[in-house]
């Protein structure tokens, strides 16, 4: 993620827009005629933490939901609101019949709705494909009711153009999480996935975030109770940020080598990645607002300092030290209301994309996803992909547009796209790792995508294909 990401993402978590119309609940105004669309039974996140509190009371001004046409683009457009979500379509003029579910990523705690369209906009239309994108009738981590009004908005698109052809579900960081759910949940909705710098590992995620402060408290001696407190980040972040100094400290090479082996273990560009993101991760201490604590734990786990398997007398004193906690001590109230469960269980194509140096949605998401669809015995539906950049979906335009075309020809034609390992620690501590699907010469709105790795070499390519 880059700075202005950052920043951004800091804003939503606590934004307070001026809005038109109110929507309280799950339920509010609808727009649609249609009926509502009947769910498939009972969750099956089986680690749902269900809030007694009462639901905040959600808004969403209509003014923003009309969206521009793209130049050289003849297409419908359309946009509403559907069970307390705002959506928007997009059919081409010339359209192929195949239908594309974009899900939104997090958009904080503010009570304000809004609907992004996807990135790869333009290359959709040009290719004659149809979108739908949804606000989702609630804000947060709210990846069960993101998949829901997804499905919904689905259902409303093809009561209104027609069924599609095919549809396939794509989505990005927590809309990569809810992508990865989507299947699952819905198993026969859609023929193709694209989840990428997705929540693939659900709560591991949180763990991670929990895991660092536990462990840079550990090694700077500045302790706190657990779940921190609305105080500390005023009062013991500075203090940790002071301790651990700089790359040459001790403090901060130990720090760094147990997030590198807790985020994906030994790769290339880590050492920048690391220090772009420090101040982000110290920020992540206390929950947002309303949260006791996040849900997460580490029982269990196991902290390392380089890649060698074996606990040197180092970590073993590392590991002892480390205060552990666990998630029943500490339930999550509203606000962090449910994170469905991804068991790796799917019967459809799916093409993943991560940037190795994203240390908010880490790489080792990809990795646990892997080993769940392994566990299942589908790792041949799934190919994952590795990205040289440090930024949280810091995709390039061509990166975003192959991986989709390759998704199609997959589904369409049965021809499997290559991929990167992401289980092999070999094959992910190669200094070319990642080259072979990064477009080292491409832009993200306009601003040079991968300005802090090396450049690739331009005949070898890491990895090894999946195909």
């Amino acid at each position: 993620m880059r700075r202005k990401h950052l920043s951004a993402f800091l804003l939503a978590l606590g934004m307070l827009s001026t809005v038109i119309l109110a929507i309280p609940g799950l339920t509010g105004a609808e727009e649609s005629t249609s009926s509502q669309a009947v769910l498939d039974g009972p969750d099956v996140s089986d680690e749902a933490v269900l809030s007694t509190a009462a639901k905040p009371t959600y808004t969403l001004d209509r003014t923003k939901l009309p969206f521009d046409a793209l130049a050289a683009a003849v297409s419908q457009r359309a946009w509403g609101v559907l069970h307390g979500a705002g959506w928007r379509a997009e059919v081409p003029e010339d359209w192929n019949g195949e239908l594309v579910m974009w899900a939104h990523g997090f958009a904080g705690y503010g009570p304000e709705l809004n609907v992004d369209n996807p990135p790869f906009r333009a290359w959709l239309l040009a290719n004659h494909f149809a979108w739908a994108a949804s606000s989702y009738s609630q804000n947060g981590y709210v990846v069960e009711q993101g998949a829901r009004d997804t499905f919904a908005l689905a259902r409303e698109f093809g009561r209104r153009y027609g069924k599609p052809v095919r549809t396939y579900m794509t989505g990005a960081s927590m809309g990569g999480h809810i992508t990865g759910y989507s299947i699952e949940r819905y198993p026969n909705a859609y023929d193709g996935a694209m989840p990428v710098c997705g929540v693939l590992g659900d709560r591991e995620l949180f763990d991670f975030f929990t895991d660092f402060h536990l462990v840079t408290q550990t090694v700077t001696g500045i302790s706190a109770t657990y779940p921190f407190g609305p105080t500390y980040p005023l009062e013991t972040v500075p203090k940790l940020k002071a301790a651990l100094g700089t790359p040459s400290t001790p403090a901060y090479q130990q720090v760094a080598a147990v997030v590198q082996q807790r985020t994906g273990g030994t790769r290339p560009g880590f050492g920048v990645a690391f220090a772009s993101w420090l101040d982000f991760l110290l920020s992540l201490g206390a929950p947002p607002p309303g949260v006791a604590a996040f849900p997460a734990t580490n029982k269990g786990t196991v902290y390392q300092l380089d890649g060698d398997p074996a606990i040197s007398p180092a970590e073993e004193s590392l590991n002892a030290a480390v205060p552990r906690v666990s998630r029943t001590e500490y339930p999550t109230p509203d606000g962090l209301w449910t994170i469905g469960k991804i068991r790796g269980r799917f019967t459809i194509p799916v093409l993943t994309m991560h940037t190795i140096g994203d240390l908010f949605v880490p790489f080792s998401m990809e990795q646990s996803y892997a080993r769940k669809a392994a566990a299942n015995g589908n790792d041949g539906q799934l190919v994952q992909r590795a990205i040289r950049d440090v930024g949280h979906c810091g995709f390039s335009e061509a990166e975003f547009n192959t991986a989709m075309r390759d998704l199609v020809n997959w589904v369409r034609n049965g021809v499997k796209p290559l991929g990167d390992t992401v289980t092999d620690s070999a094959s992910v501590a190669a200094p070319t790792y990642g080259c072979r699907f990064t477009d080292t010469n491409g832009t993200f709105k306009g601003t040079p995508a991968r300005p802090l790795f090396a450049a690739c070499p331009t005949a070898v390519p890491s990895g090894a294909p999946t195909s």
